[in-house]
């Protein structure tokens, strides 16, 4: 990747990795683990994480991880589940045809 440009599909790999760890962290825990516990033990020391965003616009209780970037993870209820969702707009100067 050229420097100076934007990497989408890295971003949506970390956002990935962050939903496996919390699948992770909620199977190993061999429990119920509820949102709020996910956010105090692994959501909000990640780096990738818009604290500020995420409190005032991702629900009560959570159901939407903003990123810094234009990626973040939305709680599916009917799976248990965090997946990632794109929140932001894309640049199209960034995007190339695979």
């Amino acid at each position: 990747m050229a420097e100076g440009t934007v990497d989408y599909y890295a971003m949506v790999e970390e956002a990935w990795q962050l939903s496996d760890a919390a699948r992770d962290y909620v199977k190993n825990a061999g429990r119920d683990v509820d949102n709020a516990e996910l956010w105090d033990k692994l959501f909000a020391s990640s780096p990738l994480i818009d604290l500020e965003r995420t409190r005032a616009e991702g629900g009560q209780p959570l159901q939407k991880i903003f990123f810094k970037n234009p990626y973040g993870l939305q709680y599916r209820a009917d799976h248990k589940d965090w997946i990632p969702f794109r929140h932001g707009a894309l640049d199209p100067a960034y995007l190339q045809a695979i």
